[in-house]
């Protein structure tokens, strides 16, 4: 009875539980049927603690970190900040531009404008701003022919669409220059400007302007009737699209190879691995970097 009792002790199980057993089954009962035996009562008792704990908090709580925070914890902050609109920046598009790369520069297309909209709000995106010239709500022309215009008064009543202003003097047309606002609104709203076009003339009025367009610029393709940004919005080497639309990045990019011969790599821009030192610098051209070069 003892030799029973010491060897179930070393095992770990209590000593009251040990001697219930062998009253139960008597002390000639053999070792496996003791520790069978103790094993269910263990089973037993555990159960009844668990259901116990569950009927006076209602939740069972599990022990240590759940499995999807094991896996990747960066799905957690995804799905807390992803939907969050606050993180989303501004949008500022060029109505123009999309109207008539939509219509295949043969007409301005307003549809175009509905499809981009339309996509940024999917995305969750609130703060939405399209600038076209006042002039667009004549009349279509054999010249410049409209299609879908209603669209254009649909989106000015959900304060979406904003028409720059124009005026006529003496039977002549005096028209704002619409890129100016959005380029303007863009930047004191620290936004996105949706275009494919580059807005050089107004890269030279001013630095700040220069900088802000190379590194906030959206450019876009239509296939059909679907509006198509690109995933590296600033080239390989840059943001994803969706932190390039979000303030504080909530999807850690892509681990990047360094270039194997660093800062002594002649390939420039061309070059297809990363490197550190030139992550501030815009990706200029050959040209731009030969003007700069001449100039020193």
């Amino acid at each position: 009875y003892q030799a029973k009792m010491d060897f179930a002790l070393k095992l770990g199980y209590a000593g009251d539980q040990i001697q219930a057993v062998l009253n139960k089954l008597g002390a000639d009962a053999l070792i496996n049927d003791i520790l069978a035996e103790l094993v269910r009562l263990g089973n037993k008792s555990e159960s009844e603690g668990q259901s116990s704990a569950s009927s006076t908090t209602g939740t069972l709580v599990p022990r240590g970190p759940c499995p999807k925070e094991i896996a990747s914890p960066e799905l957690s902050l995804e799905d807390e900040v992803v939907d969050n609109s606050d993180n989303l920046r501004p949008i500022v598009i060029d109505g123009s531009n999309v109207a008539m790369s939509h219509g295949n520069k043969e007409g301005f297309s307003c549809r175009g404008i509905q499809l981009a909209v339309d996509w940024f709000l999917e995305k969750g995106h609130k703060d939405i701003t399209v600038f076209v010239p006042a002039w667009r709500k004549e009349q279509s022309r054999p010249d410049a022919p409209i299609t879908d215009q209603e669209i254009l008064r649909k989106l000015e009543k959900e304060k979406i669409l904003v028409f720059t202003p124009s005026r006529r003097v003496q039977g002549r047309r005096v028209v704002c220059y619409d890129d100016r606002f959005i380029v303007k609104l863009a930047f004191d709203s620290d936004g996105i400007i949706v275009s494919n076009d580059n807005y050089r003339d107004l890269q030279n009025e001013k630095p700040e302007w220069k900088k802000f367009i190379e590194e906030r610029l959206l450019m876009y393709s239509f296939v059909n009737d679907k509006f198509m940004p690109p995933d590296d919005p600033l080239g390989r080497h840059g943001p994803s699209l969706e932190n390039f639309l979000r303030k504080r990045p909530v999807i850690p990019e892509h681990k990047k190879q360094p270039c194997p011969y660093g800062k002594k790599c002649t390939y420039g821009h061309k070059c297809k691995y990363y490197h550190p030192e030139r992550a501030n610098q815009p990706q200029r051209s050959v040209a731009d970097e030969l003007r700069i070069s001449a100039k020193l």
